[in-house]
């Protein structure tokens, strides 16, 4: 027996989100209708909550449900320091790592000349116009160790220099990592920033 058309269409939008595929949506789908009352009709409210109230902070990009997410409302968080991502979900990883104090800057992607991705396609303008107007001392760029990452990390270093500390995120090997596992850029990255013990 197959689904109904209002389940398949259920299975087909949840197999668009990354990590699902159209198995894994049927599956998922599957265990929500028989957990109706547990998990589907929560999910569901929660979706047209989050449908109804999220938006993006309009100073650094995150999404929340003001126009100010809570990291840039937060005096706490205002210490001079800048650390800049290319997305949300990178901002929400560092923020699971609960290191950081500072406030975030969401690019919104990479340049990128394959792709038609220049400064103006993402919040590199804002990004100027907040060194200039926000009392930051150093920028961090915790950009992806991809070509247009690092394509991005150098533009940015160029269009900050002599006007704040930029710096970056460390590469090269991971705690608990083996040479043996690594690929030749990560090797080349830690030798490169190697450091006296």
């Amino acid at each position: 027996m197959t689904p109904s058309s209002d389940l398949e269409n259920l299975i087909a939008l949840m197999a668009k989100l990354p990590g699902l595929g159209p198995r894994s949506a049927r599956r998922a789908v599957l265990q929500l209708v028989k957990k109706r009352s547990l998990q589907l009709i929560p999910l569901a409210d929660a979706m047209a909550r989050v449908a109804e109230t999220a938006r993006e902070c309009l100073n650094c990009g995150n999404i929340g449900t003001a126009d100010l997410c809570p990291i840039c409302e937060s005096e706490k968080r205002g210490n001079g320091e800048l650390c800049i991502v290319e997305d949300v979900a990178d901002l929400w990883a560092m923020e699971r790592a609960g290191v950081f104090k500072g406030r975030y800057h969401v690019l919104g992607g990479t340049l990128s000349a394959l792709d038609a991705v220049g400064p103006e396609e993402l919040r590199i303008p804002k990004l100027i116009d907040r060194v200039a107007t926000e009392e930051i001392r150093e920028v961090i760029l915790a950009l992806n160790a991809t070509v247009d990452g690092q394509t991005t990390a150098h533009y940015i270093a160029d269009q900050l220099e002599g006007r704040v500390s930029v710096t970056s995120l460390a590469q090269g090997v991971p705690i608990g990592g083996e040479l043996d596992y690594l690929d030749d850029g990560t090797i080349s990255a830690a030798l490169k920033a190697r450091k006296t013990l």
